[in-house]
């Protein structure tokens, strides 16, 4: 006696009338087997297991698909055989994404909708099918949109405030070159340093953070906000970071920043600055100050709103993302112990992102 093939003790047995012939169905489930197409042969164990007998929901179940699956594969093989079993998506003609479509979505993608006429200054999946459409393309569906968008890398992104500089363009890539210039080739006993300032708050800077499916980090904040302010001046050169602490950010905070490069920098003859035009960089307790000094500090002004002509930048940045971010100091004199201690760490291990011991904390503190 023959044994069925192992395909077939699978399928249920079914109490209704078999319409398929034992050889039948083999043949059937044969030929299935050798298309290679998956889709096919689930179809063939469909209509081998409804001419065994079985109901259409107990195949449904045995194979783990759709009731309608299986009558649909049934009523194909009635209408048209075994060929009509076949997979023929393949057949159905050019795709609608294709590479042109795409070099049209990447045209949309560089403006906003308000450039192309529509009362919205952001996109959506649903105005960006209404866009393509309007534009000759073919129409497809949100879901189709949102593949497309996946296959570009497009993906939704925070835009970034920015504020432009007045100046002309020349005149400001010129000052740039000059402030660049005076770092390469300026005096070596002359250092040149950029200058900025900083706050501090005791609300932490909320940022992503790495989190398992289904959790969400969760940062405490204080009732009350606090500042703290630090000024500090890096040295192009070197490496070399020098900062002040305090509680306002006034020209006293400036001019004490002032004296510690006064004290540090004891044999330069002159010290140049490249800071932004801030008050407090110019006001008159400031050039009283500078006055004092009988013209040790020169001062080299950026141009307006230009922050990337600014090296010291990069290291609030680098303070920021290592410190403030998502901390969860409950006093102030914590948070600034964590600050002074990731600055001193920098200068010494000269990293944006130096490792931190709790001997560091402990000797800040």
């Amino acid at each position: 006696m023959r044994r069925r093939p192992e395909s077939e003790k699978a399928l249920p047995q079914g109490q209704g009338r078999p319409w398929l012939k034992r050889k039948q169905r083999q043949a059937l489930l044969r030929w299935g087997a050798r298309s290679g197409c998956p889709l096919t042969y689930r179809r063939c164990l469909a209509v081998a297991s409804a001419g065994r007998g079985a109901s259409c929901r107990a195949t449904a179940k045995a194979l783990e698909c759709a009731t309608s699956t299986v009558v649909v594969a049934v009523r194909r093989y009635q209408e048209g055989g075994r060929q009509a079993l076949r997979d023929r998506r393949e057949g159905n003609g050019r795709a609608k994404v294709d590479e042109r479509f795409r070099e049209r979505l990447t045209c949309v993608l560089e403006g906003t909708p308000e450039d192309w006429g529509w009362c919205r200054p952001t996109w959506t999946r649903e105005l960006l099918c209404q866009e393509m459409a309007r534009r000759g393309q073919v129409r497809v569906s949100v879901a189709t949109m949102g593949r497309t968008l996946a296959t570009l890398g497009a993906r939704l992104k925070a835009a970034k405030p920015i504020v432009e500089c007045p100046w002309p363009s020349w005149k400001r890539q010129r000052r740039l070159h000059e402030l660049k210039c005076l770092e390469v080739y300026g005096p070596p006993s002359e250092p040149v340093l950029h200058v900025d300032e900083v706050d501090i708050h005791l609300n932490p800077k909320v940022g992503r953070d790495w989190c398992l499916p289904g959790q969400r980090r969760v940062v405490v904040t204080p009732g009350n906000n606090q500042k703290r302010y630090l000024a500090g001046a890096l040295n192009t050169s070197t490496g070399q970071l020098t900062w002040v602490e305090g509680r306002s950010k006034a020209s006293a905070l400036f001019i004490q920043l002032l004296w510690r490069l006064a004290s540090q920098y004891r044999r330069a003859r002159r010290i140049h600055l490249v800071l932004d035009n801030a008050s407090v960089h110019s006001s008159k307790k400031t050039l009283k100050a500078l006055a004092h000094f009988g013209g040790r500090f020169v001062l080299h002004f950026l141009p307006p709103y230009c922050p990337q002509g600014n090296r010291i930048e990069r290291v609030w940045l680098d303070l920021h993302a290592n410190v403030t971010r998502n901390h969860r100091c409950r006093t102030m004199d914590q948070l600034m112990v964590r600050v002074h201690a990731y600055l001193s760490a920098r200068n010494v291990q000269r990293s944006a992102s130096p490792s931190l011991r709790r001997v560091d904390l402990r000797r800040t503190s």
